[in-house]
Parts: structure tokens; C-alpha cells; sequence
């Protein structure tokens, strides 16, 4: 049985730590950014007439019986109605985001997490986090090519997570809330192209590169504990530590360093790129009273738009 209108959402996100080294086996950190979401909303459609998927802020429209078989929402969709072992409904889906795209926040794993809940919902199911996770996976694999799984996990879960692939979820204690900045070059980051020229650098210079993945590993490692005992300008130094290790990697830029020295000068505890770099998002983590001026710094260095998000404790 379905309903005439279900609603469902899903955040952004941004790694904290571990971004690229993640991909080879190695530990990240990542958070929700619940400031800006992706919305996907299904109503009844006249019968016979299939699953429509309008997402204008993604310049998309299409039936899912003729989209092809690399467009991301229809895989999304697929991939559910496979899992629910359901015929395609006569519904439109129609599906909004407020996450810039191809910025680090985590973009395609939200639209895809919310369509797949909502259609679910749409359909009478509530299919258990680990399960949405699984299928958000499969359509990464469209947007990034070798996804490292950390964008799908943290956004389904919607909690903080140390992440490594081939090993179970760790939902991380956070002992001390903390504030981040997130400013936003205005530079388009491709996630697929970054990792793929990483690990084509690795290939022609896997010592090196294992060495820098290895660096970046043992911070993360200690950013976690530093999370998890409350050691909030601990965190802030390993971030600007794993800045300087993605610099040397060849995924920063230009706008990426001048927004890290701006939140830097400002009083920022820390700061670094977030994503595939090359463009993208960087982010500052500031204490509450220096906030604002930190994200007025940023504007003033160039960032396109700052977003301000609160990563709560856990107990």
C-alpha cells in the first residue's frame, strides 16, 4: 500500500580527517553537516504512468523506464525496488537539494540516500540503515568510481564514524561538541578524477605514496582518540597535520590553502581541505567565540559561502 505523499531527507557531510588514504586501506573520520540537506518527496501518480524523477537543482527529469543505466537517481531508484522485490510504482519523485555539488559534502550519497527512503517509505518499508547503506554504495560506484563507502556511511547514519573498508562501522563517541566552518572555494572538486590521479601516483610511486598514506593513518588514529577524550586543540593541530600531508599528495590548490592560512590567521585550532581537494570545501575547527570572525576571514580570503555546523557529543 503506499501513500499519497511521503517525505524523506538526508544530510550533508564532511571528512575530518583520512580523505584519499581512506581509499588504500586506511582510517577516516567523517561527519554529518545537518545545515544542508537533500529532500526527495514521492506523490501518487495517475495510474499506468511509471516512476518520474524531477530534480531541478540537478538539471534532471526523466521516467525510469527510459533513464539510462549510469544515471545515479534512477540507479538509486532501481537498486530499491530490486532490494523490496517491487514493481515500479506510478509515483514522481521529486527530489531537492541545498548541498553544493562536486564540493566535498557528500552531494550524490545524500540525493541517493534520500530518494531510496523515501521510495521505500513510499512503498510501506523502512529497510534497516545498514541495508540503505549498502545500496547508496552501489550508486556511488557510479559517481566515483572506486568510492572509499565513507560519503554513504556517514550520511545514512547521520552520526560521526571512523571508517575503514573491509571492517565493521565505528560510530565515534565525541566527548566535547565542537564547531566547524566549512567555506566553500567555488571551484568545482571531481571526486572521480582526484582519486583516480591519486592512485595513478601511487602506482608509478608506491613507496612514497604508501609512506603519505601511512602519515595520514596515524594522525587519524589520533584525532580519534583526541575526539574521544574531549582534546578539542589536539583535533585542531592534526587537521592542520593532515593538511600538510594532502599539500605533499598533489590534492590541495591555490584557493583550498589560501582559505586554510586565512582560518588559520583568524584563530582557527585547525584547518584543512575536506574531500577530493583540487577545489571544493575546506574546513576550520573554531571555538564558538571566534567563530564569526574566523568566517568572516574566510569570505574576505575568497570563499564563496561558509557554512557554520556543530558536531554534538555522543555521551
Amino acid at each position: 500500500m503506499t501513500s499519497a505523499q511521503i517525505r524523506r531527507s538526508a544530510p550533508g557531510k564532511v571528512i575530518l580527517l583520512g580523505e584519499h588514504a581512506v581509499v588504500h586501506g586506511r582510517p577516516a573520520i567523517a561527519v554529518p553537516v545537518t545545515q544542508v540537506r537533500a529532500t526527495a518527496a514521492l506523490e501518487t501518480a495517475p495510474p499506468g504512468s511509471g516512476l518520474s524523477i524531477v530534480a531541478s537543482d540537478l538539471n534532471r527529469s526523466f521516467s525510469l523506464s527510459t533513464a539510462s543505466r549510469d544515471e545515479p537517481l534512477a540507479a538509486a531508484a532501481r537498486l530499491a525496488l530490486a532490494h523490496l522485490a517491487s514493481p515500479e510504482p506510478d509515483a514522481t519523485a521529486t527530489v531537492r537539494s541545498t548541498l553544493p555539488i562536486a564540493s566535498g559534502l557528500g552531494s550524490g550519497a545524500a540525493v541517493s540516500t534520500a530518494l531510496i527512503r523515501a521510495l521505500a517509505a513510499f512503498l510501506g518499508h523502512a529497510p534497516e540503515p545498514a541495508t540503505i547503506n549498502v545500496l547508496v554504495f552501489e550508486v556511488e560506484k557510479i559517481h566515483h568510481g572506486t568510492p572509499s563507502g565513507i560519503d554513504n556511511t556517514v550520511i545514512v547514519y547521520e552520526q560521526a564514524v571512523y571508517f575503514m573498508r573491509g571492517r565493521p562501522i565505528e560510530r565515534l563517541t565525541v566527548s566535547t561538541p565542537f564547531t566547524l566552518l566549512v567555506g566553500d572555494t567555488g571551484v568545482p572538486s571531481p571526486t572521480k578524477r582526484a582519486v583516480t590521479d591519486v592512485r595513478w601516483a601511487w602506482e608509478r610511486d608506491p613507496a612514497h605514496y604508501d609512506a603519505l598514506f601511512d602519515q595520514i593513518g596515524d594522525v587519524t588514529d589520533e584525532a580519534r582518540r583526541a575526539i574521544e577524550i574531549g582534546d578539542i586543540e589536539e583535533l585542531g593541530m592534526l587537521m592542520t597535520e593532515n593538511h600538510a600531508l594532502l599539500m605533499e599528495m598533489g590534492v590541495s590548490s591555490p584557493q583550498l590553502d589560501d582559505l586554510v592560512d586565512a582560518a588559520q590567521f583568524a584563530g582557527a585550532l585547525g584547518a584543512k581541505l575536506s574531500g577530493a581537494g583540487r577545489g571544493g570545501n575546506m574546513i576550520a575547527l573554531a571555538e564558538d567565540d571566534l567563530a564569526e570572525e574566523i568566517a568572516q576571514a574566510l569570505r574576505e580570503a575568497g570563499a564563496q559561502g561558509v557554512i557554520r555546523t556543530r558536531v554534538a557529543s555522543t555521551g
